[in-house]
């Protein structure tokens, strides 16, 4: 189950913009820009999802609320969408390996929880629009 966290972590951080300097960083605190990370952990569930990406959260903010989805919806489309993922991450030769770096170990049986579920269903949509992707 952490391999579905580190998994997700490290292809946000390859997707995302590349390495930023720390001047950046610190030029962005101090026009009061706020850093696009997420965690979200449990530590009896033994799993972790850290989405850093950069516009994130302003693009989540015009996203349905929090309720809209059910569960299983969710649970239905990411496995979908966990599985076709995969697929290209396997296929370095026909897929960007920037864009699917490594694969999500995401499994279908366990229950994640509405909050990884839903930051996972939402972080797909987000891929596929700022990626033009399309995870069919």
């Amino acid at each position: 189950m952490k391999n579905l966290i580190y998994s997700i972590m490290v292809t946000a951080i390859f997707v995302g913009c590349g390495s930023v300097s720390s001047q950046k960083s610190n030029s962005a605190e101090a026009s009061g820009q706020v850093n696009d990370t997420l965690r979200i952990a449990n530590d009896s569930l033994e799993y972790e999802v850290i989405i850093i990406e950069p516009g994130f959260f302003s693009w989540l903010a015009t996203q349905p609320p929090r309720g809209f989805y059910s569960q299983s919806t969710m649970e239905i489309v990411n496995s979908r969408k966990v599985l076709i993922y995969n697929l290209r991450s396997r296929n370095p030769i026909q897929f960007d390996p920037n864009l699917y770096p490594f694969p999500i170990d995401y499994e279908r049986d366990i229950d994640y929880g509405y909050e990884v579920n839903y930051m996972l269903y939402n972080y797909f949509l987000f891929f596929e629009q700022r990626y033009n992707q399309r995870l069919l």
